[in-house]
């Protein structure tokens, strides 16, 4: 069973659906045979990397809000987080374009290390306050997970994988992503949004079990392709 996630690093749903779906794969009587695959998405790729700024700001300028007010409404997704056992530091995050972290993540999964990668960046992102934009930040967390780290350097040097990501990208809108994350099992049934782990265990099971030809979908908490979370 292949199960694939269109996700961007800076969709504070797409860690928490992480764990959701970790949760609900230690149930399932088959995780065995099931192949993840991370699929690149970006929520905002005009975004300007900015390390003076960190979400709230952002949250701001963008919004025409008070920075108060933005913290105020990312106490919600900082709650949801906590619940999932993941730490949420928004204060601490960096404004980054995404499109190399996504591009270092292909190379990962060229390895089979694209989990191990995604779960780098996520945390790297939200908890610890790393610019994910940064090169040198990029070879560390790749070396992290066991990448070579004059081979990451040589595809942040060039304009390897680039091609990947915009793939990936022009994919999500051939199947239906209207917000991240955005699951899709064996191109059965989609499930969107940050899901419980026990609606993402009732997909896996029926994903299983029945042959489908189009795709059924489940909604949930995500970021909007629009960049609205």
């Amino acid at each position: 069973m292949k199960v694939e996630i269109w996700s961007d690093v800076m969709c504070p749903f797409c860690y928490i659906g992480k764990r959701k779906f970790e949760g609900a794969l230690k149930q399932f009587e088959h995780a065995d045979n099931v192949e993840i695959i991370w699929k690149s998405f970006q929520l905002d790729p005009e975004m300007k990397t900015d390390a003076t700024k960190n979400t709230h700001q952002y949250l701001a300028d963008r919004k025409g809000w008070t920075y108060e007010y933005a913290k105020e409404v990312s106490s919600h997704v900082t709650t949801m987080a906590k619940d999932v056992g993941l730490e949420y530091h928004f204060d601490k995050a960096v404004v980054a374009n995404s499109f190399n972290a996504h591009r270092v993540s292909h190379l990962a999964k060229h390895y089979n290390l694209g989990d191990a990668m995604e779960e780098a960046l996520f945390k790297a992102y939200f908890t610890e306050g790393k610019n994910i934009d940064d090169q040198e930040t990029l070879i560390q967390l790749a070396v992290s997970i066991g990448l070579n780290a004059e081979e990451v350097k040589e595809v942040l040097n060039n304009n390897s994988y680039a091609e990947a990501v915009t793939k990936d990208i022009e994919e999500a809108q051939q199947v239906g992503v209207r917000g991240v994350p955005f699951f899709v099992i064996d191109r059965k049934l989609a499930v969107s949004g940050a899901q419980p782990s026990e609606v993402f265990l009732g997909a896996l099971n029926k994903a299983w079990n029945e042959q489908k030809a189009t795709i059924a979908n489940i909604d949930g908490a995500s970021c909007s392709v629009d960049g609205e979370c």
